[in-house]
């Protein structure tokens, strides 16, 4: 069971959750999906592309561990050489796998990733019952 509390006294986010609490007695920690298909191969050179794809590969890696995008209490975002603007496109590819299922979350800018085209990284924590 997943609860997710937006504290009075802290601003109500319209994308996230200030604080999941999972109760459960399992934990699936989802490496870092990135902007690659099937095969390994990046998907675009653009941070929407990527980002769609990087969301869409967790709901993947949750799905192979029994659990969906609702069973998640955390996400982190990476995303390469961040400015103001990329967060409404981030954003929007994260809506599209979590609709209204809104995880604690955190979106980092960072310089880079393993690789230099990768732009996107996104990493999962979910519970289940």
């Amino acid at each position: 069971m997943i609860e997710r509390i937006n504290p009075a006294d802290l601003h109500r986010p319209p994308t996230y959750t200030q604080v999941t609490v999972g109760r459960g007695n399992r934990i699936i920690f989802v490496s870092g999906q990135l902007g690659v298909d099937t095969r390994g191969e990046i998907v675009a050179s653009d941070h929407a592309a990527q980002a769609r794809q990087a969301y869409a590969n967790v709901r993947t890696a949750l799905a192979a561990a029994g659990a969906g995008v609702a069973d998640v209490t955390k996400i982190t975002t990476f995303v390469v050489d961040y400015h103001q603007e990329l967060r409404s496109v981030v954003s929007a590819a994260r809506q599209e796998v979590f609709g209204e299922q809104l995880p604690a979350s955190t979106l980092v800018g960072v310089a880079s990733l393993a690789l230099p085209e990768y732009l996107i990284e996104v990493e999962a924590m979910a519970v289940l019952a």
